[in-house]
């Protein structure tokens, strides 16, 4: 069993091409001996924005703070904010942004354990 608080968490940012005011944390992990997931926190500053990609695994997300959108593959904006849960299936072209102009938009995201 484990326990820890996110503020002990590295926070490391996201260097992808495409990529602005995005930083990562892996509070949970397979590192941690978590057989099947992962748990992965992004903070996204006021106007960044993940890359816009995809990849073979779905995500499952949780807006804990903050407002923003993602960017479907057909270049839509679904709005999100705070409270909001949010799933990626594989293969689906996606990007989150932040859309304000003062708050970061903080989000936790399942991913399974070997893409963490």
């Amino acid at each position: 069993m484990k326990t820890i608080s996110l503020k002990n968490v590295e926070k490391k940012k996201v260097k992808m091409d495409g990529a602005s005011g995005a930083w990562k944390q892996v509070p949970l992990s397979g590192n941690d001996g978590a057989p099947v997931y992962a748990y992965r926190v992004f903070t996204v500053e006021p106007g960044g924005y993940t890359p816009y990609h995809t990849h073979n695994y779905e995500h499952m997300n949780y807006i804990i703070e903050g407002e923003g959108a993602i960017i479907n593959e057909n270049g839509e904006e679904l709005p999100i904010k705070g409270g909001d849960f949010a799933l990626v299936l594989p293969n689906e072209k996606h990007q989150y942004r932040n859309k304000s102009k003062d708050k970061p938009m903080v989000m936790i995201c399942g991913v399974p354990k070997q893409f963490e």
